[in-house]
């Protein structure tokens, strides 16, 4: 498994049309997230903003971006095990660049390193015309299935 998940990136995906679906009854689903690519290299997503998501001072709450961060990086380092297993996230570092009424926001996850029992994951989150509103880092431990 180790050999898997150093070097290139694994081959493994999931439409982000099924991604949705999976998604759509849950918390995801309930911010309104959209998966707009899901590759086990790089996933992307996109929340519109609502009135729910914000704060009562009229912008977006952090949890928000910190939830966003958490949900893209856990699918992408998901998908960078190629079905062998799972993963928990053991940190989540955000950090709030811009403030945001009304808007979309798009993520867009990276990975930083994949090792064979962790994974380090970052994502920019910008708004509609691309500027940056939120940076996070998740830190992932890969729970491999048994063989057998």
């Amino acid at each position: 498994m180790a050999d898997e998940l150093s070097g290139s990136a694994p081959k493994f995906t999931i439409t982000p049309e099924d991604a949705n679906t999976v998604t759509a009854p849950v918390f995801e689903g309930h911010i309104g997230l959209e998966f707009t690519e899901t590759k086990a290299d790089r996933v992307c997503a996109k929340v519109p903003i609502s009135p729910v998501l914000r704060q009562a001072g009229g912008i977006v709450h952090g949890g928000v971006y910190c939830s966003i961060v958490e949900i893209v990086a856990s699918w992408g380092g998901l998908l960078s095990l190629a079905g062998a297993g799972h993963v928990v996230g053991v940190n989540n570092s955000t950090d709030f660049l811009r403030s945001v009424r009304d808007d979309i926001l798009l993520a867009e996850a990276l990975p930083v390193f994949r090792g064979r029992s962790q994974q380090l994951w970052r994502v920019v989150i910008t708004d509609a015309g691309g500027r940056e509103c939120a940076i996070g880092q998740v830190r992932l431990h890969n729970v491999l299935y048994e063989a057998g």
